[in-house]
């Protein structure tokens, strides 16, 4: 590849940070009823802007949630084709007050584009169209190209797996690349390997009939936010291991060897906990942070509430409390047998003065990409010319549940070519996406077609 993709990247870098601002200003947050209208316009710029980069054919494909937005430029039936996957919706913004400016007005400061969704996942995707544009501008596309973009991942991909089994025909390709996870860092670029797989659970204890005043009956009766807190702390041993059991039947344990290679991963302790704002770190006994946060499980409380939160006293025994929990598995976990042994045992061990409600809501399977593919070669061999670095193949903490899904129903591997860091807060206040990944993905993404159709 020529140095025209460098030079015409630079060239139209203002207009593509323009154009992004433009998306991130629409507030496309999936999970929450009020910004449907928003979630629809959204897609409709996705679409707009695929067609301007110079989509054969682009479009919304209507879903009982959020549209799917699909597009194709079809060279040639002899060329290779590539899927690309993305998601055009967001995190809710909360808690407003952390954030440093309004989540959906973009700001650029210190080469940071600040704004909800900048990294998760529209300054990625946005990789995708951008790169497109720039070889279909140079006259240098060199295979078949498919976009699927959707709206409803930040809320587990409610429909898009009918999406793909109604549509296998239409979705037909040789390989799918999705920008949804980070790298080690600017200087060691990375390419990630593993996706941990998720439970997610909502918890109701309902204790009396209704809100009790705590001096009367405090003592008597159950407290479902006390007795609530006390299952969750049985969850964990003191060695912080889950005490769900069966929960770690189908964990394969590391070897030795493998264990070696994972420790030749960059990681700074000290810098972590610097950048966490932490003293110390915490988590099962006996295992090193990023094996902890990447080929270990884990259960963590999402959110918790019950009885009077409001400003000053109200002394009451609440009638009931909740608990958001989401397990993040490792491979070979299955997400509904997770959450039917989590249940099962949540049963078993509540007390009588409470009962208890466990609504599951999305999960996914935990993914391995081999590392020996026509693709992958194609991607280290990309990141390596725009990085000048070789990429180190790494496994995620995050979880992207419909890349299992891709596998069981289309047949195809995904690559997961992410070019966010860890620093980038996503699904946090402040959360940003640097200028710099922004571009250097572009970049890379044409590299990797290229290398693609000639290997």
């Amino acid at each position: 590849m020529r140095n025209d993709v460098k030079d015409y990247i630079r060239t139209h870098q203002e207009r593509f940070l323009s154009e992004l601002f433009g998306l991130l200003r629409i507030p496309s947050v999936s999970a929450d009823s009020r910004y449907k209208a928003d979630v629809r316009k959204a897609a409709e710029w996705v679409k707009d802007q695929l067609l301007a980069a110079g989509a054969g054919e682009a479009r919304l494909y209507d879903t009982p949630g959020h549209p799917v937005v699909y597009a194709e430029k079809i060279i040639s039936d002899s060329l290779p084709t590539v899927l690309v996957y993305g998601h055009y919706d967001v995190q809710p913004p909360d808690p407003l007050e952390l954030w440093d400016s309004p989540p959906f007005e973009p700001v650029l400061k210190n080469g940071k584009i600040y704004a909800r969704g900048a990294c998760d996942d529209k300054g990625q995707m946005y990789v995708h169209i951008k790169a497109f544009e720039t070889l279909m501008q140079l006259n240098q596309l060199p295979c078949n190209v498919k976009f699927m973009i959707e709206g409803e991942e930040e809320v587990g991909s409610q429909h898009l797996g009918e999406f793909v089994r109604q549509n296998k025909a239409l979705l037909k390709a040789d390989v799918i690349i999705i920008s949804d996870t980070s790298m080690l860092s600017n200087e060691q670029p990375s390419i990630t390997v593993g996706l941990r797989g998720l439970s997610y659970v909502e918890v109701e204890l309902t204790g009396p009939n209704r809100d009790l005043h705590s001096g009367v009956y405090g003592g008597a009766v159950g407290n479902p936010a006390n007795i609530l807190c006390e299952l969750i702390a049985s969850l964990k041993d003191k060695d912080r291991k889950i005490t769900i059991p069966g929960f770690y039947d189908d964990v394969i344990e590391l070897t030795p060897e493998e264990r070696k290679q994972m420790a030749q991963i960059p990681f700074d302790e000290e810098d972590y906990k610097k950048h966490l704002g932490l003293n110390a770190l915490d988590g099962e006994k006996g295992f090193t942070p990023y094996e902890l946060t990447t080929v270990r499980p884990s259960l963590d409380v999402n959110g918790i509430w019950s009885g009077y939160t409001g400003e000053g006293a109200k002394t009451v025994l609440p009638a009931r409390a909740f608990a958001k929990i989401s397990m993040r598995l490792v491979p070979y976990q299955d997400p509904e047998k997770i959450t039917r042994l989590f249940s099962e045992y949540l049963l078993a061990i509540a007390p009588p003065s409470v009962t208890v409600r466990i609504s599951p809501h999305h999960g996914g399977k935990p993914v391995l990409v081999p590392t020996h593919s026509r693709a992958y070669h194609a991607a280290e061999l990309a990141y390596e010319k725009s990085f000048g670095k070789k990429p180190l193949p790494v496994r995620s903490g995050g979880s992207i549940p419909i890349v299992a899904l891709f596998e069981e129903t289309l047949g195809l591997t995904s690559l997961l070519l992410g070019f966010g860091l860890d620093t980038d807060a996503i699904h946090s206040p402040n959360e940003h996406f640097g200028v710099f990944n922004f571009l250097k993905g572009i970049e890379t993404i044409c590299y990797f077609y290229q290398n693609y159709r000639h290997l």
